[in-house]
């Protein structure tokens, strides 16, 4: 099981992968921070983006913050890290 350490910006214009942020992976959610809409909108695009069912994609801490621990049963760090920061990340829709 890979884990991961992300940098989430709520309330963006699309869903994207935005690139490093220090030791983390920044990415920008169009979902506000409110009743869990970001978190599950994060757990939709991460499973979309690493091609794993939703099931697989877990938040293991942060939950309610701007930095998230999320582990991906089924996946390592690095395969997770190289997925996420492809040029062609784009938006998720």
């Amino acid at each position: 099981m890979g884990t991961l350490a992300l940098h989430i910006v709520p309330r963006a214009r699309a869903t994207a992968v935005a690139g490093a942020h220090g030791d983390a992976v920044k990415i920008r959610l169009a979902a506000p921070p409110v009743d869990g809409a970001a978190n599950a909108e994060l757990v939709r695009f991460l499973a979309a983006r690493l091609k794993v069912p939703a099931a697989r994609v877990t938040i293991v801490g942060g939950e309610s913050g701007r930095r998230k621990i999320v582990a991906i049963n089924g996946m390592d760090a690095d395969e997770i890290h190289r997925i996420l920061l492809t040029p062609n990340a784009g938006a998720f829709k």
